[in-house]
């Protein structure tokens, strides 16, 4: 097909806040996904460089902060990059190896504040931009930082065809809740997206019907990647759901990564219980097949009712 590409979702957590071995984890599976499916594009989980600290309360009541949570929330900051940084320019250099445009989930710490972030790098140009979540859900909100319009990119990419004339998508990143949000999914619509990415650690069975749903509303294909850890993929001593029943192969975030087309057929996945790589074939033409009898931003919309008015600055 001219104008297909191959696109990988990563099902994998963070090594134990253990960045070196992060990033050789990877490594591994983006070269697993270069080398077995031959994926243009690869998808990392939220979090996946710095972690996603499940379970943990930073010592926090309302109104009080514990000393013992101070020095968490230490240990984690250390454990978050900055952009730029040596960490980013491993990625584009495993990406320019490769041949493959890389979606990643990573903690970003900018002066004293982190956030949940995602980086996009591209095999030619190398750091291409961010987005920043811009509503971290619940407890979230005590340890990372809000996002702004300033990062809602969708870049058009550009890949490598068969036939030798390049295949161009527009493809964004939407992180876990940030899903839930309908005026953010219909800010990225109207830029066009066709490769909607959402790394989450949400591994509950509705979240299935979600990217489903975005899926059809869309008329995009949906990436979801998710972590799946267990009380091993965590530090000794790490909070977990029940001091009285502690396992190493108690399941912390339970996976569910999944592919889906413009008109939510799934075509890869959801995956559950186990680390890996999904893998399918996007033909860009089923954006514009589905678009024929829905296109929410274009033929479907009533500007005459209704209106989105986005600070981008």
């Amino acid at each position: 097909m001219a104008n297909t590409i191959r696109a990988s979702v990563v099902q994998a957590c963070t090594a134990a806040y253990d960045l070196a071995a992060t990033l050789s984890k990877l490594e591994h599976y983006a070269r697993l996904a270069k080398e077995r499916d031959g994926a243009q594009l690869v998808l990392f989980p939220e979090a996946f460089i710095g972690g996603y600290p499940k379970m943990s309360t930073f010592g926090m009541k309302v109104g009080e902060r514990k000393p013992e949570g101070r020095d968490e929330f230490l240990r984690y900051y250390n454990a978050a990059i900055e952009i730029p940084s040596p960490t980013i320019t491993r990625l584009e250099q495993l990406s320019a190896e490769l041949g493959i445009f890389l979606v990643v989930g990573i903690i970003e710490k900018d002066l004293g504040t982190l956030y949940c972030t995602v980086v996009f790098i591209d095999p030619s140009k190398g750091y291409l931009v961010k987005h920043r979540k811009l509503i971290p859900t619940a407890l979230e909100r005590t340890i990372w930082g809000r996002g702004d319009a300033s990062t809602l990119y969708v870049p058009e990419v550009s890949f490598e065809s068969a036939n030798g004339s390049p295949v161009k998508a527009r493809v964004s990143a939407t992180t876990c809740w940030e899903n839930y949000m309908p005026l953010l999914r219909t800010f990225y619509y109207s830029k066009g997206t066709q490769i909607y990415c959402a790394p989450t650690v949400d591994a509950r069975p509705e979240w299935q019907s979600t990217m489903k749903h975005i899926a059809l509303e869309g008329r995009c294909f949906v990436l979801s990647a998710c972590q799946y850890a267990e009380e091993k993929d965590y530090p000794e001593g790490h909070a977990v759901d029940d001091e009285a029943k502690r396992d190493p192969s108690n399941v912390m975030i339970g996976g569910g990564s999944v592919i889906v087309s413009p008109l939510g057929r799934v075509l890869a996945g959801p995956l559950l219980g186990e680390e890996g790589v999904l893998t399918a074939e996007l033909d860009l033409d089923d954006v514009i097949r589905g678009k024929f009898d829905l296109d929410v931003t274009g033929h479907y919309a009533r500007p005459d009712i209704f209106k989105l008015t986005v600070n981008e600055s």
